[in-house]
């Protein structure tokens, strides 16, 4: 393991050793990491950096490295501290997809809340023990199964991805949210003029146009995800 990934493993796992040198600390790992969080819930990820943490704390950007060794090792701190604590087990053993439809719902709740973790979360890197509990709580959802681990992964990368796409779309929309609604509107001036030549489209957007009849992606596939995974369930106990 290289240093710089060693250096990641101290901060994020721990144990975490007081700086040998200067005065006493008078700041902490998770103090650093909500100042980071901050600065990127109002102005995104590219607005953080080392010196405008150090500002927000009232601290020098050199003082700052003798906690972080620089952006890379920062931002992983303040994933960890955004992502939270993972969702309990909910319900009884085997309703499995009542416990993925919550954990789904709470992790979408967290990338709408803190939307640069969209971001920060792409790529290989190393996850801290919040973002693992995640994890685990998914996968242990399907306990009972009958479900394979490489499945179980495989069920967890589909939710995930999920997820994330809708939020990014809500994002995109803007602060007004309601992303479905904000395509279909440009749509709809071009279906005036060319409909009778996307019949589909058309009848699709004036159904999708009546009250309740948009922004239910998140849901629906949802649901379509865990009835797929039933059927492979219910195949497999059968």
């Amino acid at each position: 393991m290289s240093d710089e990934a060693s250096a990641r493993v101290r901060l994020l796992w721990g144990p975490h050793p007081k700086p040998s040198r200067g005065p006493k600390p008078a700041l902490s790992l998770d103090r650093i990491a909500q100042a980071g969080v901050g600065i990127a819930d109002t102005e995104g990820l590219g607005a953080v950096s080392m010196q405008r943490v150090a500002g927000q704390l009232d601290f020098t950007k050199m003082s700052l490295y003798r906690y972080v060794p620089g952006k890379a090792e920062l931002v992983a701190l303040m994933v960890e501290a955004a992502i939270g604590e993972a969702p309990p087990r909910t319900g009884a053993g085997g309703d499995w997809r009542g416990q993925l439809g919550d954990w789904a719902h709470r992790l979408g709740e967290v990338f709408a809340q803190h939307p640069w973790l969209l971001d920060a979360t792409v790529g290989p890197r190393l996850p801290g023990p919040r973002e693992l509990t995640w994890m685990e709580r998914a996968l242990a959802a399907l306990d009972g199964t009958g479900l394979t681990g490489a499945e179980r992964m495989d069920a967890l990368v589909l939710l995930v991805g999920h997820v994330r796409g809708i939020v990014a779309q809500s994002r995109a929309a803007g602060p007004a949210g309601e992303p479905e609604a904000r395509f279909l509107a440009p749509l709809a001036e071009l279906m005036r003029t060319h409909g009778a030549d996307y019949p589909a489209l058309t009848a699709a957007m004036a159904s999708a146009a009546q009250p309740g009849g948009h922004d239910r992606a998140l849901d629906f596939g949802l649901n379509r995800i865990l009835d797929g995974l039933g059927a492979l369930i219910a195949q497999r106990a059968g």
